[in-house]
């Protein structure tokens, strides 16, 4: 079964960073190829509304084949809201709170995100899975695409 992998907006726009484009894009050639399916929240697609175009097409040229759509819904908004409440995260960034429920809900193999202040952030991690213990859910685990790809150097050298 392929790896059902939650992506945030700092994954796309990490295609065109020069410190993240080597595993934003090989993540998501991943994507395009259907090695691995990419659950894509409503955040996810309002917050890339904002986006360079570039940015944009990027997450467009993703086959729907290989996209799964999760909508935020009041379960979601709780689940935030208990990250809040619990010091997870501030009231100021609902949005990470979100995707951080959104993922836990829809019980994905992997959040990935390059957000290291609020999201790929071990102390914030570990709120985040004390919360979800605490309610009954599984823990998320959450990294950077470079953590999930396999390692790339020489072409010669065998993996």
């Amino acid at each position: 079964m392929k790896q059902r992998i939650y992506i945030d907006t700092s994954v796309i726009g990490g295609c065109f960073d020069e410190e993240f484009e080597l595993w934003s894009n090989q993540l998501m050639d991943e994507f395009i190829s259907g090695q691995k399916t990419a659950v894509i929240s409503d955040i996810t697609y309002r917050e890339i509304e904002l986006a360079p175009k570039n940015v944009q097409e990027k997450l467009f040229s993703i086959p729907i084949d290989f996209i799964e759509e999760v909508i935020t819904d009041l379960e979601v908004d709780e689940l935030a809201n208990q990250y809040i409440k619990d010091e997870a995260v501030s009231q100021k960034f609902y949005e990470d709170a979100q995707h951080i429920a959104n993922a836990t809900i829809n019980k994905v193999d992997i959040l990935v995100s390059w957000n290291f202040k609020h999201i790929v952030n071990i102390d914030r991690i570990r709120k985040y899975n004390a919360v979800n213990l605490m309610l009954g859910y599984s823990q998320i685990e959450i990294r950077t695409p470079r953590e999930i790809l396999k390692y790339m150097s020489d072409e010669n050298e065998k993996i």
